[in-house]
């Protein structure tokens, strides 16, 4: 017998679940299907959210013949297959092809279709759980549209949920029972994946007695089916750099509570490593000067979690995270490296000065290295003035005092000394 989540798949646009900002009405992806019209496109999130489902639909809506690949099998040579067909007699309206996976094809094999959907031969439409910004091949990108799928609500997910709760029962000839709290349970747990949803349904309705009338589904019985299987989250994947990127902007932006959170979702995924590198980042990013004992305290609360381990390490990392969050912000000296770096990256360089340059080996004061060098120490606040940079960017600027109480004391601190007051 065929999975549950493939025998309830919708056969129509208004049985699909969630999705309402492409598929409700009057939106603009309802309406090109319905058309007819189809174009070149790219359906682009999470797994298990109606992107296969929709390419069936809008395959069954075409007057094309219709291929599935999956880029993680397929190879040239299934490729080859598909474009020896163009022009048959049944696929004179052309052909459709639903590529699953394209971020698994490489350059080469996305190259093969170019020349067939330039000319229209080949209508493409494609589906990846990666950003396709970064895995689709250029010219195939600008010859589709990207249509971004969500994942789907809690209580969308909870009405798939109840439709094959319902299935199974008609299939079984046993009342199911499984209330509204058990639904949302279920759609919780799934994390927006409707396929996940209704697989643990499936599960759970295999431990149904077949002799039984009636049975009753429970929390208990719900929780060890779901487990952890909430939690998007795929190291190598968008959802990684995503949450990566929702962590230090929490930070930046002086939010402790989202940055907790953020956290929390890195660290139950296990992914300790990145946490921890992250946080040393923004110590030093996005706090920096304005606080600066932010990097030594972040790297004894990083050490500490490593030597914990999880779920200890929680602790450390979460006072970390919380530390910065309400701690005075600066990103001056991120700046002047980025500014330096820039430069050097650009060829801006030039000699360094004599005065500067290594004096300590035989020959150096014929080379004029270090001869007029002025020791700082041997002056009085410690400071002489004398040229640093070389030549032609003597009077550059990298390093711009922060508007933060403690850098607006030392660059005042400094003006007085070099004023010599």
């Amino acid at each position: 017998m065929r999975p549950l989540a493939d025998r309830l798949r919708p056969q129509l646009l208004d049985q699909i679940v969630g999705q309402r900002h492409l598929l409700g009405p009057g939106s603009l992806l309802r309406r090109i299907i319905e058309s007819g019209n189809i174009q070149n496109m790219i359906f682009y999130g999470p797994s298990g959210i109606g992107k296969t489902t929709l390419a069936s639909i809008i395959a069954r809506k075409s007057n094309k013949k219709l291929y599935k690949l999956n880029a993680t099998t397929a190879s040239i040579s299934d490729i080859r297959q598909i474009i020896s067909d163009i022009g048959g007699l049944d696929a004179e309206n052309g052909i459709l092809l639903y590529l699953d996976e394209i971020q698994y094809f490489n350059k080469k094999q996305q190259q093969s279709l170019l020349e067939f959907i330039e000319d229209g031969s080949i209508t493409l439409i494609a589906s990846t759980t990666e950003n396709p910004y970064f895995y689709v091949y250029g010219a195939i990108l600008s010859r589709s549209t990207v249509f971004e799928f969500k994942p789907v609500t809690a209580e969308d997910v909870a009405l798939a949920v109840k439709r094959a709760f319902d299935c199974v029962s008609s299939e079984l000839g046993i009342a199911i029972s499984a209330d509204e709290d058990i639904c949302l349970q279920i759609a919780y747990a799934s994390g927006g994946d409707v396929r996940k949803a209704i697989n643990a349904v499936e599960m759970l309705s295999l431990a149904v007695d077949p002799a039984a009338e009636s049975a009753v589904i429970t929390a208990e019985d719900v929780s060890q089916v779901a487990q952890s299987s909430s939690l998007r989250y795929d190291r190598d994947g968008d959802s990684h750099y995503d949450i990566l990127s929702a962590l230090q902007k929490s930070v930046r932006g002086s939010d402790p509570d989202a940055a907790v959170h953020y956290l929390a979702r890195l660290l139950a995924a296990g992914d300790l490593p990145s946490a921890c590198r992250r946080l040393l980042v923004m110590a030093c990013e996005d706090v920096g000067l304005a606080y600066p004992q932010a990097i030594a305290i972040v790297k004894a609360c990083v050490d500490s979690a490593l030597q914990l381990g999880m779920p200890e390490a929680q602790l450390p990392l979460g006072e970390a995270v919380v530390l910065m969050a309400t701690a005075p912000k600066s990103n001056s000296s991120a700046n002047a490296i980025w500014a330096a770096m820039a430069d050097i990256n650009n060829g801006v360089t030039g000699e360094i000065p004599p005065h500067l340059r290594d004096s300590h080996y035989e020959g150096a004061g014929k080379l004029g290295h270090g001869l007029s060098y002025k020791y700082p120490h041997s002056y009085p606040n410690h400071y002489v003035a004398q040229q640093y940079l070389p030549d032609n960017i003597k009077d550059k600027v990298y390093y711009e005092y922060g508007e933060n109480k403690t850098e607006q004391t030392v660059m005042n601190y400094w003006k007085n000394i070099k004023r010599g007051e």
